[in-house]
This record gives structure tokens, C-alpha cells and sequence, in this order.
């Protein structure tokens, strides 16, 4: 009865892709392939009932999966790695060196160096004199209110990776997009520290989800 019911679920998977599916019915998918022999289906509306969603399933702590009826170490691991392996992948469609030369271009760079992250992390993106992205660099993980963000990091990781100009990006997982008083503060600390060397930053993007604030689109980047 299993095996044609994943029969079943994989053809229609190639017939129609994941859109239609229920949540439920994706995790089924996904644990059939460490899952061999067991029915897949109670387990994963177990899943959605205690973490009330697709991406709360996934966002899930290690250990605390494995303490689902039926999860073990390598379902975990299995689940806990999609956000992972989708950032990867929609850092990778942007290719190498994209241009960022727009604050829509630098809002959606942002957000899929994010996607998946359920804590907080600030990066600096350094671009080239043509708006091209050098590097990404993860300058550091906690909040820039509890973990100060200090200029003179930021000013070392900007000459070594050659950036004529740089974005700030940080996000606010399940929180606002609004600017607080400690990033506008933080900001202007960084600009002043880059201007002195003659690199200069173009915008600040704050990221909540697949949503995003830009500073320079709300004038908040002293010129």
C-alpha cells in the first residue's frame, strides 16, 4: 500500500510540480527518500501539527525534530538542511559578480543571502567600481543592538576584498522592516569610517522575510 501511494505522489510530482501539493504532502515526498519503509504520511501531518507550518518544520532546532515519532538523526538532518540548500540555490542563479546597481537589485540580493536564516546576521556586500559584487561578507551573527557592529571590522573587510562602495545588509527574522534608531545610528558610523578611505555606502537593506527596506529609497544614506 506504501510503495503505490509514493508511487502515486512522485508521478503526480512530475506531473504537476509541488504547487498543488499540500504542505504535508512535500514533507511526505521528502522523507520517502530517508524513510524507506514506513508510512511517511502520519508522520509528517505530525510535523506540521507541532510546528505549525512548512517553513517551521524546517527551521526546526536538530534535536528537537528528533524527538518526533518516527524522525531520526538522518530525517532531521535531512529537514533542517532545505533552507540551507535553498539559499545556496538562489545565491547561485545570481552567478558570479552580478551588478547591483539599483536599490530593487540590492532589496533582492539581500534576501537570498537570508533566506532560511532564523537568527539575525549583518553583512557587508562589497562591490567593484562598475556595481559589481566582490564578495559577501558575513562580518557577523546576533543583533546590531546586543552586538555592536564596529567600523574598523568593517573598514578592514572592505579594503581586503577591493570594494569601491559597499551595501550594509542585516535582517529581522519575524520582525519589522523599520528602521530603528540603532541601525540609523550604526549606519552612519560605518559611512563616516568608509568615506575616510574613499569608499562609500550606497544603501542599507534591512530584510524580514522575503520583504526588504532600503535605505537610500527612504532617504536615510547621507550623501
Amino acid at each position: 500500500m506504501h510503495e503505490g501511494h509514493r508511487k502515486r505522489l512522485k508521478e503526480r510530482f512530475l506531473r504537476e510540480g509541488l504547487d498543488s501539493f499540500e504542505s504535508h504532502q512535500v514533507l511526505e515526498l521528502i522523507l520517502f527518500y530517508c524513510i524507506p519503509r514506513r508510512d511517511t504520511n502520519e508522520i509528517a501531518h505530525n510535523l506540521i501539527k507541532k510546528y505549525g507550518s512548512l517553513s517551521g518544520v524546517f527551521e526546526a532546532d536538530i534535536k528537537d525534530l528528533e524527538t518526533t515519532e518516527g524522525i531520526g538523526e538522518n530525517s532531521a538532518y535531512l529537514l533542517s538542511l532545505i533552507p540551507s540548500i535553498a539559499r545556496r540555490y538562489f545565491n547561485d542563479k545570481w552567478g558570479t559578480k552580478p551588478v547591483i546597481d539599483s536599490s530593487v537589485k540590492a532589496g533582492q540580493f539581500a534576501v537570498s543571502i537570508f533566506m532560511g536564516r532564523t537568527y539575525e546576521a549583518f553583512y557587508l556586500i562589497c562591490l567593484d567600481s562598475q556595481n559589481r559584487v566582490n564578495f559577501s561578507a558575513l562580518i557577523q551573527e546576533g543583533t546590531i543592538n546586543e552586538s555592536p557592529v564596529y567600523p574598523r571590522l568593517i573598514v578592514e573587510t572592505a579594503l581586503r576584498h577591493q570594494a569601491n562602495s559597499v551595501i550594509l545588509a542585516h535582517n529581522h527574522p519575524g520582525g519589522s522592516m523599520k528602521p530603528s534608531q540603532a541601525d540609523i545610528e550604526v549606519t552612519e558610523r560605518i559611512r563616516v569610517a568608509l568615506e575616510a578611505i574613499s569608499i562609500f555606502v550606497i544603501d542599507h537593506i534591512i530584510v524580514a522575510g522575503d520583504k526588504y527596506v532600503s535605505f537610500a529609497e527612504k532617504g536615510l544614506i547621507r550623501r
